[in-house]
């Protein structure tokens, strides 16, 4: 698959809240890290990852994010969202930014 493929597919995962699905796009034990100080998320990184989209997904029944613009560059994918249902009824806008191995998303950057 595609670095687009793979992000493609991991955004299908959330927005259907199939939680292992999504885990499925993204190796093990994940860093996930803000943007653009490079500061490693610890409450999202590694174990964490896991936990916190357990909760989020049976928190947020009608979450959805909408594919808004996108950036590929080679393996960067650079997607813009806008989240809606998240813990309820918040809408937010997202910025993620995925480097993407050959199977799965290596490393994760959330603009703050």
């Amino acid at each position: 698959m595609s670095p687009e493929e793979i992000v493609d597919g991991q955004l299908a995962a959330y927005n259907a809240g199939d939680l292992e699905k999504f885990l499925g796009y993204y190796v093990e034990d994940v860093p996930v890290y803000a943007f653009p100080s490079g500061e490693i998320l610890a409450d999202r990184s590694g174990p964490a990852f896991r936990e916190r989209y357990a909760k989020l997904f049976a928190a947020s029944p009608d979450l959805h994010a909408e594919l808004v613009s996108r950036v590929t560059q080679g393996r960067i994918v650079i997607d813009q969202e806008r989240v809606t249902g998240f813990m309820g009824d918040e809408e937010r806008t997202a910025v993620a930014l995925y480097e993407v191995g050959a199977q799965r998303i290596e490393r994760v950057w959330f603009a703050t």
